[in-house]
């Protein structure tokens, strides 16, 4: 086995304990994700759903969210595995990739996996071609008023 292939198995092994604890009664998909740091680190996230949907936290997020609140800066994040059931390997809602563009590494690596021999793999521009980035605020892009 070589390297890439044994991270993907730890972050798999991360993903699957993860998505075991999902609150996912409406959707009944658990959905487990681990997303590997610049320092070595394994941080893991599942779904956390709400009776308010809009309310549900996705695994992805979970995840890098988690990285973030030990520490991780944005662009020190590395490959990130999602872990679906089933014999179909998902893809990443919009939101998740939004969070991901902005947060890590512009090189990264997504993969989802799931029950079955099925992965898809993106990197930032094939998983999020034409993102929203801070210059596209007007905070940012606009002449600040003068005073």
């Amino acid at each position: 086995m070589n390297q890439a292939d044994t991270l993907l198995a730890k972050l798999k092994s991360h993903a699957v304990k993860a998505s075991r604890h999902s609150y996912s009664p409406y959707s009944r998909f658990p959905v487990g994700a681990a997303v590997f740091s610049e320092t070595g680190q394994v941080y893991s996230g599942c779904n956390v759903e709400n009776a308010s949907l809009g309310l549900t936290q996705c695994a992805e997020r979970a995840a890098v969210t988690a990285a973030v609140a030990d520490g991780a800066t944005a662009g020190s994040l590395g490959t990130l595995l999602i872990y679906t059931p089933g014999e179909t390997a998902h893809s990443p809602c919009g939101a998740c990739r939004q969070v991901m563009h902005e947060l890590m590494a512009d090189d990264a690596v997504v993969v989802s996996c799931c029950d079955g021999d099925e992965l898809k793999t993106w990197t930032g521009p094939g998983y999020l071609p034409d993102p929203f980035v801070p210059e596209s605020l007007p905070a940012f892009s606009s002449p600040k008023p003068e005073s």
